[in-house]
């Protein structure tokens, strides 16, 4: 005989004898074995699917109006289905991770999904719908900005309310592929919309419903972090989200802050034509990083005709004539700075308010951050926390090694621990910022004989060729052991440097095998090996193949 597993989240038992009452009313035909659980509001029912169906007993208990099915799940029974239950709260890149290793681990999932949708932060409002106008507003620079003589080129917005409906087709597109399509046939995979409440360490409440599982994992993400700053809250203010849909292309913008998110906004729309303001609280844009790297990225953006404004105590904020107006004080002088539009991108804040985990004992961090061990586990056996709500490294594919890992340690019973030691970032200025490992102050600082090889861009055949030689190459290592422990590189297209670099640093490559790799002459990728070299010969002894 096959049989399947039918499992319900009940509502209306108000005591032990509720779940008796609903067991003898399970004894029909087609019923195989049947386990009501008062404390968790739910029953385990096994059933011959030839005799009965699962319609057929949620009826039997609906039919007596005190008892209500409030949720199922059919799997199979002896056939060997899932035995293992990952409630997953959140719907980004690290949750969908987190399922789809889930199911390798053979356990079945709930996804409960509110605010953004599906596909969380980056698809939807983060990192596609910015590169994508990154590279419309670099096309478009570009072609105003050519380098080369005798070849005159043009460029000009016809329609901005297009360029903004390209990028939406292409978030669906991918929202639709890269995410909906994954899931939609997944077997033993239920999606539940809806804000939920963690009830105890196994239990979630959503719209009314309890579901139980065996293991929780939150994947929230986080949201925009509004400063507080007087007036601010009176103004029609934008982020990201905002900022990425608008419909018409600001005249002006102040653009509140100065990191990640902040300069990839504040350059895209100075390129599209809007006249920008960047107002950073800290003394330097990028405040943690060198200050080589921070003044040169400066320099290019103000180049370029943005006014970056750094070192502001902000006093508040007011609508005036139809522009939004932030008074700062700056070097002890209060400035005035008007414009069309302002965007805030002064941080993000991890979604963890009003869920119910400090009421069954998740620990949190005073910015609201879950905290957890190495292993993703939070404070509560059972209940794991990964990506942006963890409020530390805020990239979608931390954020899905997160998720696949908690899913493992959590289903498996390994206590694999997260290994961050060789994390490449970028930002998608133009130049380039990238980086991985330890800067030198960072390497000195623990002790290390640091050494510093910084090659400007000035030196790199591909750069100069192309006729943009913006930026340099900083590399450095321990001078004890030659191996690379990071390294820094501000470049047009730089990012697609920073893996050779990571790679050497994880399988500890020593600069001198770096030097020895063939490196395609009048490729960017030369710059790490000429960088190589400078640590012991000075650039200008070298010939243009870089011996």
């Amino acid at each position: 005989m096959k049989t399947k597993n039918l499992n319900l989240a009940i509502k209306g038992m108000t005591c032990v004898d509720c779940a008796g009452s609903i067991a003898k009313l399970l004894n029909v035909t087609g019923i195989v074995d049947k386990k009501v659980s008062f404390e968790k509001g739910s029953a385990e029912v096994t059933y011959n699917p030839e005799k009965i169906s699962p319609e057929e007993i949620i009826a039997i208990i609906n039919g007596t109006e005190q008892y209500h099915v409030t949720g199922f799940h059919v799997g199979n029974g002896i056939e060997g289905g899932p035995q293992k239950h990952l409630i997953i709260v959140g719907g980004g890149s690290a949750a969908f991770a987190a399922t789809l290793e889930a199911r390798e681990q053979g356990a079945r999932v709930t996804m409960i999904n509110d605010g953004l949708p599906i596909g969380g932060t980056c698809v939807n409002v983060g990192c596609v719908p910015s590169k994508n106008l990154i590279r419309a507003a670099e096309s478009l620079h570009r072609a105003n900005k050519n380098p080369f003589i005798g070849i005159e080129t043009k460029g000009w917005i016809d329609d901005f309310k297009a360029v903004i409906n390209q990028k939406g087709s292409l978030v669906e597109g991918l929202r639709q592929e890269k995410y909906i399509n994954v899931v939609k046939d997944l077997e033993h995979f239920r999606l539940v919309e809806g804000r939920a409440e963690i009830i105890s360490p196994t239990a979630v409440a959503v719209k009314g419903e309890i579901i139980e599982g065996d293991k929780i994992l939150i994947a929230t993400g986080a949201r925009p972090h509004i400063p507080e700053i007087e007036g601010l809250e009176d103004v029609p203010y934008l982020t990201n989200e905002g900022a990425f849909a608008l419909d018409h292309l600001p005249e002006s913008i102040i653009v509140m802050g100065g990191r990640y998110v902040a300069l990839e906004i504040a350059q895209l729309f100075a390129r599209f034509g809007s006249k920008v303001t960047i107002l950073q609280r800290s003394d330097r844009i990028l405040p943690t990083e060198t200050a080589d790297l921070t003044d040169a990225l400066t320099q290019y953006l103000r180049e370029e005709g943005l006014s970056v404004v750094t070192g502001n105590n902000f006093r508040r904020v007011y609508e005036k004539g139809g522009r939004i107006v932030v008074e700062s004080e700056v070097d002890g002088k209060l400035k005035t700075f008007k414009a069309e539009k302002l965007i805030v991108a002064t941080g993000r804040t991890p979604n963890t308010d009003h869920m119910g985990l400090e009421d069954v004992g998740v620990a949190l961090k005073e910015n609201g951050a879950i905290s957890v061990d190495d292993t993703l586990r939070t404070s509560v056996p059972g209940i794991y926390a990964v990506g942006d709500a963890l409020g530390e490294k805020m990239f979608v594919y931390t954020a899905a090694y997160e998720g696949k890992l908690a899913a493992r340690n959590a289903l498996s019973g390994e206590q694999v621990k997260r290994d961050y030691s060789v994390l490449p970032w970028v930002i998608f200025t133009d130049p380039q910022v990238t980086g991985v490992g330890l800067d030198e102050d960072q390497a000195r600082a623990r002790g290390l004989r640091a050494e510093v090889s910084t090659l400007s861009l000035a030196h790199v055949p591909r750069a100069i060729a192309a006729r943009d030689t913006r930026g340099f190459i900083k590399l450095i290592r321990d001078a004890d052991t030659d191996k690379l422990i990071g390294a820094r590189i501000l470049a047009p297209e730089g990012a697609e440097l920073i893996m050779e670099v990571s790679l050497a640093i994880k399988y500890g490559i020593t600069v001198k095998e770096l030097v020895d790799l063939f490196h395609p002459y009048l490729t960017l990728a030369e710059g790490i090996k000429l960088a190589a070299i400078t640590f012991g010969k000075d650039i200008k002894e070298l010939s243009c193949c870089a011996t």
